[in-house]
This record gives C-alpha cells, structure tokens and sequence, in this order.
C-alpha cells in the first residue's frame, strides 16, 4: 500500500488547512484510515482516524477544531483542520491500517504562526 498525502503548509493561528491523503495498492475493504502527528522532541501521537465503516476517532486537543472524512471509492481521507493554534505546529503523516499491515505515508510539514 502507497499513500500519497498532500496540503500542508503555513497558516496563521485561526486559519484553515486541509489535508488529503490518497492510498493505492492492495486496499481491502475493511481498514482504517487517519492521521498522525510529530512535533520537533514529542512523540507520535493520534490526531484522528475513521474506519470503512465510518466511526472516527478524535485527540482531545482537536475536538471541535478538526473533522475527518473519508471517500471510500477514491480510498482518500481528509483531514479539515479549522481554528489553528500554533500547537498544531507538527509534520503530519498519513496511516492505514487492515489486516495486510500497519502503512505511512511521508509526513507533511503544517506549521501555524504569525
């Protein structure tokens, strides 16, 4: 499986990005989709996730500020983060999860500042 993730950039604190991430290869039908992030000496830690089936998962930093959403016929998810703070600052990496394996796409800077 290939991920292919796109839409980082710089934003000031209040503004919008959206990130997408398209996977190819052997997709099964059952899986999970979502989003990672690191910031410079923090570890990895889970921004968001939605399942084929549609049930999703949220960090409690980024409740209310961030929506995930998938489309299951192009096997792309998206990330819409609104209402930046410039502790979003991270590289972002893309996942997907089945029974074929545990897969990452190269991460995708976003830094929020002014």
């Amino acid at each position: 499986v290939q991920l292919q993730a796109s839409g980082g950039g710089v934003v000031q604190p209040g503004g919008s990005l959206r990130l997408s991430c398209a996977a190819s290869g052997s997709i099964f039908s059952i899986n999970a989709m979502g989003w990672f992030r690191q910031a410079p000496g923090k570890q990895r830690e889970l921004v968001a996730a939605v399942t084929s089936g549609g049930g999703t998962n949220y960090a409690d930093s980024v409740k209310g500020r961030f929506t995930i959403s998938r489309d299951n016929a192009k096997n792309t998810v998206y990330l819409q983060m609104n209402s930046l703070k410039p502790e979003d600052t991270a590289v972002y990496f893309c996942n997907y999860l089945s029974v074929s394996g545990n897969y990452w796409g190269k991460g995708t800077q976003v830094t929020v500042s002014s």
